[in-house]
This record gives structure tokens, C-alpha cells and sequence, in this order.
């Protein structure tokens, strides 16, 4: 069921700013997931620094949310980078908006700042284990919610292993993202891949009903011609990270990784926290300054902090998984902010 609840002045421990000057709406997923937790702790900072007060409705369809902010119903919403670029074109999710709307839609977004927090994993219960990661014929996966940015790289995940394609091979299967932790535990699936941060709540919930094992993507099979084409897609990055720190993550959960070298290999989501083209600039500068300055509540916060990838210095378009494919621009506001703090911005992000 989607929640809303108003975050920033009920934030438990926050201090208690003079006054929130506005009130701002915002979407996001559902709790235990990256998003949320940069969201949460945004209205936090926010709250604390007397800029604003977030208005966050959690467990939204992303896909929905980016739409609302482009067309000036919502304030904020965290956007896998897929789905500007998807609606710019008026394709995929967005191909009832129409390409000549679509592109009217997506020029009135902007980033105020960048993620990259979640990576694309493959799972499954040790009670039914999958013997072998590139053979999936005939499984019923899950691969995301019934539409967008994570749908469409759950199964560019699993066409990438095992070269199948959803509904000619395998069955996949989609739910809601707040149903999703009941139809796997519920038995519904054999195997899953989600995109994921780092430690996942929801990973560590679904292993609470029994041992699970997490891969990565074979590095042979990363470097494939088709591997490289899906990290460098619209909305991807790559990710690597020592596989004993992905492992000292989920530690004292009955959670095992398994890859083939000594790091934790897959695409990683990129994601943009997106605004109105006309939201007003000195309000885009005060929200962009107070979450510069709470770096270290960002980081310090919670045990997938370290691993969100926030950007808090320079951003050089490409790392953020922009000035590609995806040509999204950041707000003014954000680009004097980041400025401001002695932080680059590439041109290619300025209006």
C-alpha cells in the first residue's frame, strides 16, 4: 500500500529547526531501499537547516513519479536516468505520452544531484537453488515492478546471462515493489534480480525465511560484447567493489555471494534526483547547499550510507551517467551550489 507521511519534523533525533520555510512533495520507494534512504535523510537535512519540510509519499512506481514532476504535480522524486531519457523519446513506459509530448515533458526536468547506490543482482532460496546462473530455461523469475527503469534492467540482467528474453524462456514476473518481498518469500518465484543497494533491507528481510545466495555477473560474461552495451545503456554504470566488503555488509545474515574473482562485478542503476526546470532557483540552491553540507549524515547515517554514491564533489557527467545518451541538464540553482563549494560541473549538465 502506498504511504505517505510528512518527513523532516518527525524525523526521530533531528534537530528542531525555527521553521521549515516550505513544504515540498516528493515520491519514493518503498523503505529498505536506497532511494528511500537518501530521501528520508534529505528531509531530515532539509528540516534541519530550516529550508523545507518533504511531504514523501513512499512506495511510488518511479516511472509515475518522474511523469508528475515533469508535468509540475509533484516537487521531487529520485529518477532512474532510464526514464528521462525513455520519455524524452516517448517510448517504453512512456509510449502513451507520445514522442512530441514526451521530449516537451523531459526538457522541463532537472538534477539538483546524482547516485548511483543500487546494483543489478541475481538470487535465489538455497532450498531451490539455480545449479547453473546461465541456464534459466524454463524458472520463473522475478524482474521488477509491471513497468520501468527496474523492470527494464531486471531483464537485461537476465538476458544477459542466460541470452532468454522475458516470456520466450522463462516466466517472469512482476509485482508492485510493496508486494515484492511477499511474492518471493511466498514461494511465487524461483530465483529473482533486483536492482539493489547496499546492504539491502529487502534482501536481508527475504533470507529472514531462509537462506538465499546473491551472484553477480560472471566477469567473462560482463566483457561480453552484450555486457558492455547493458553497462553502458541509458540509466547504467558500472560497479565493482571488493567482494569482502560486500560480504562484511551482510554479515550475520544467512546471505552468501558468490563470484568468480575477488569483486563484486554487475551495472549499477543511475539515478538523479529530479526537480522542475522552474522550480525556484534560490530554493534549489538552499536545498543543494544543506545536502552538501550533510555529507556526513548522508554517509554516517546507515550501514548502506558509504555505498550510495552520492555525488558530493566535482561531477563530470559521465560518471553520473550522463552527456551520453542521456542528455538531462542540472537546475541552475544546484550548479551555483555545487559551485559555490568549490565543486566543477561539466558543461554539458548546464542548461
Amino acid at each position: 500500500m502506498v504511504r505517505s507521511t510528512l518527513v523532516g519534523a518527525m524525523i526521530a533525533l533531528a534537530p528542531i529547526a525555527a521553521s521549515a520555510q516550505v513544504t515540498l512533495t516528493a515520491e519514493t520507494t518503498t523503505p529498505g531501499s536506497t532511494p528511500h534512504y537518501i530521501d528520508t535523510t534529505l528531509a531530515a537535512v532539509l528540516s534541519s537547516a530550516g529550508v523545507a519540510t518533504m511531504q514523501i509519499t513512499e512506495g511510488a512506481t518511479l516511472t509515475n513519479s518522474v511523469q508528475a514532476v515533469a508535468e509540475g504535480q509533484l516537487d521531487m522524486a529520485p529518477a532512474p536516468l532510464v526514464l528521462p531519457f525513455l520519455l524524452s523519446r516517448g517510448i517504453g513506459p512512456y509510449s502513451g505520452v507520445g514522442p512530441e509530448r514526451g521530449a516537451e515533458l523531459a526538457a522541463n526536468l532537472r538534477v539538483i544531484f546524482f547516485n548511483a547506490g543500487s546494483a543489478q543482482i541475481f538470487a535465489y532460496y538455497n532450498s531451490n537453488p539455480v545449479e547453473d546462473i546461465t541456464d534459466l530455461a524454463g524458472l520463473r523469475i522475478y524482474n521488477g515492478p509491471p513497468r520501468g527503469a527496474a523492470l527494464t534492467s531486471g531483464r537485461a540482467m537476465i538476458e544477459l546471462l542466460s541470452g532468454l528474453k522475458d516470456g520466450e524462456g522463462y516466466e517472469g514476473v512482476q509485482t508492485e515493489w510493496p508486494d515484492t518481498e511477499a511474492t518471493i518469500t511466498g514461494g511465487a518465484v524461483d530465483a529473482w534480480t533486483l536492482p539493489e543497494g547496499l546492504p539491502s533491507g529487502r534482501e536481508i528481510a527475504i533470507a529472514a525465511a531462509g537462506g538465499i545466495t546473491i551472484h553477480d555477473v560472471p566477469s567473462d560474461i560482463l566483457a561480453s560484447e552484450l555486457g558492455q552495451q547493458i553497462v553502458a545503456a541509458p540509466g547504467h554504470a558500472p560497479y565493482s567493489l571488493s567482494v569482502e566488503e560486500f560480504r562484511a555488509a551482510y554479515a550475520g545474515n544467512d546471505i552468501t555471494i558468490v563470484t568468480d574473482d575477488d569483486t563484486f562485478d554487475s551495472f549499477a542503476t543511475a539515478f538523479g534526483q529530479v526537480v522542475s526546470a522552474s522550480m525556484d532557483e534560490q530554493l534549489v540552491y538552499d536545498i543543494v547547499t544543506a545536502y552538501l553540507e550533510g555529507e556526513q549524515r548522508f554517509i554516517d547515517g546507515s550501514p548502506r550510507g558509504p555505498f550510495t554514491l552520492l555525488s558530493f564533489g566535482d561531477i563530470d557527467g559521465v560518471t553520473q551517467g550522463v552527456c551520453g545518451a542521456v542528455q538531462i541538464k542540472m537546475h541552475p540553482g544546484a550548479i551555483r551550489a555545487f559551485e559555490d563549494k568549490g565543486h566543477t560541473v561539466a558543461d554539458c549538465l548546464r542548461p
